[in-house]
């Protein structure tokens, strides 16, 4: 999936891309930790969203608060200047399926 905006420039709006969990055990301590990781190579500030309730994509905590199972629906968002980047990098996690299955 792509970023649903595709703005930059100094006044550039958050940039976000809904997600779907499609590894079998959803993202537990393994995920977690590799989204924290991909996440924290941006500058920019980056959550995690389901149903109302959001994390900082940085805090191996935060995300596993989420109780991402197989299915779950999530949104990505990203603000900063390399938003777009991290966007994408995150959302590949999820299509790749953390490299589990």
């Amino acid at each position: 999936m792509s970023p649903e905006k595709d703005v930059t420039g100094p006044t550039a709006a958050p940039l976000s891309s809904d997600v779907v969990v499609k590894n079998r055990y959803g993202i537990h301590a393994r995920p977690a930790a590799l989204l924290v990781k991909t996440a924290s190579r941006f500058a920019c500030e980056i959550l995690l969203e389901k149903n109302g309730v959001q994390v900082n994509a940085k805090s191996i905590m935060g995300l596993l608060t989420l109780e991402g199972h197989h299915g779950a629906k999530m949104r990505i968002y990203a603000d900063g200047a390399d938003a777009a980047e991290a966007v994408a990098a995150l959302t590949d996690l999820f299509e790749q399926k953390f490299f589990e299955d």
